[in-house]
């Protein structure tokens, strides 16, 4: 933990110096910086890798879940359906990618996974008339990934969908219903489903590179405030608007009827952030959220500290 805070110490101070925007206009020449919501330069910071170090995917390839022998029972995937296409992007590759362009049944979509905040949205692509692509900045916001289109460079925060510098400031994205489960649960409910293939990039998929991070005292790469409520801040909460619920909540009743929705917890989904192995997790249980009609709610299981980082004066819902 001493090599960790020293690590943060010195990201800190290299934000700090480098909280001028013109610092970044050799690598972002596109990018409007006379546009932005962000008011103070010292939040945004260098995860290390630079700008599509982390290189996101375009048109993934798929292949049915039948054919499917390296993902195990416990694994973690997010699946989005649209229509009458259902789809699982395995979170082995999303850790290490973080981003995937693709279309679902007609609809341009971008599925983002921010291992740091433990935050997986899809999201529309279409934005006022354009259809943007995105790719992984580099940059950090409230130790959440900031995301960039590659039409106009303009950067965009991934926990709340929305652009912060550049030409699409304060555009926001529209969230589209997915969630995240085992990998046995998406077979079971879609055995004719799909399921995305490992990508030609040489990286040790089925392995976690932030070993033991869900069970941290502190998040890496963010100074703000802690969340309230004697709430550890790298547990997980299940966010649904500006409503948060602890996960451990909803793991003690296994289903809640709150606020116009219901929310169901089971068990038999491994944690992304545990193990070095991820199909080796903790089981941290599948979330799905409907409304009253039964259809699926947009939705994010986020860790504790990035939900008030983003939603300050949001509503934690204890009991």
């Amino acid at each position: 933990m001493r090599i960790v805070s020293l690590i943060l110490s010195l990201f800190l101070m290299t934000g700090g110096a480098n909280a001028d925007p013109s610092f970044w206009k050799h690598e972002w020449p596109q990018t409007d910086f006379s546009r932005t919501s962000v008011e103070n330069w010292v939040e945004i910071l260098s995860g290390g890798p630079a700008k599509d170090g982390i290189p996101a995917l375009d048109a993934p390839r798929f292949i049915a879940a039948s054919q499917e022998t390296r993902l195990s029972a416990r694994e973690p995937v997010v699946t989005v359906k649209l229509g009458e296409t259902t789809r699982a992007y395995p979170i082995r590759y999303l850790t290490w990618h973080e981003i995937v362009n693709d279309t679902v049944n007609g609809v341009p979509v971008a599925v983002t996974f921010c291992p740091l905040c433990n935050s997986a949205m899809v999201f529309d692509r279409r934005v006022k008339g354009d259809v943007l692509d995105f790719g992984v900045s580099g940059k950090l916001r409230n130790s959440d990934m900031v995301m960039f289109d590659r039409q106009s460079e303009s950067w965009w925060q991934q926990a709340i969908g929305t652009g912060i510098v550049g030409h699409f400031t304060g555009a926001e994205l529209v969230q589209l219903p997915s969630w995240m489960e085992s990998w046995a649960e998406y077979q079971a409910a879609n055995p004719d489903g799909v399921v995305m293939d490992e990508p030609d990039w040489p990286r040790s998929y089925g392995r976690n590179p932030y070993v033991g991070y869900d069970g941290s005292n502190r998040p890496f790469l963010y100074s703000g405030e802690m969340p309230p409520h004697g709430i550890a801040p790298l547990s997980r909460v299940v966010r649904v608007g500006e409503r948060a619920w602890p996960l451990e909540r909803l793991s003690k009743v296994g289903t809640l009827r709150e606020a116009g929705v219901t929310i169901s917890w089971s068990a038999g989904q491994a944690s992304a952030l545990d193990s070095a192995i991820i199909a080796k997790g903790k089981d941290v249980g599948n979330i799905r959220v409907r409304d009253g009609q039964g259809k699926d709610v947009p939705h994010d299981v986020m860790f504790a500290f990035a939900f008030h980082a983003f939603w300050p004066d949001g509503q934690w819902m204890l009991k």
